[in-house]
């Protein structure tokens, strides 16, 4: 699995929130993913991309 949080961000903080093991907040004040995702964060990866207010998040399955 992959994250990658587009430009549609707002920074809102909710992915962090949900999964801070993947989800961090940028210096630019937007949420970043990281590269590599270890499969127990799965469920909390789809679930914030579920519950992003701007559909920022795109989660591709391998």
């Amino acid at each position: 699995m992959q994250a990658h949080v587009n430009t549609n961000c707002i920074g809102c903080g909710l992915c962090p929130n949900i999964c801070p093991a993947v989800f961090t907040m940028l210096d630019e004040g937007v949420a970043g993913a990281r590269d590599e995702i270890a499969p127990e964060y799965y469920g909390q990866v789809r679930e914030a991309a579920e519950s992003c207010p701007v559909n920022a998040i795109e989660v591709t399955e391998e």
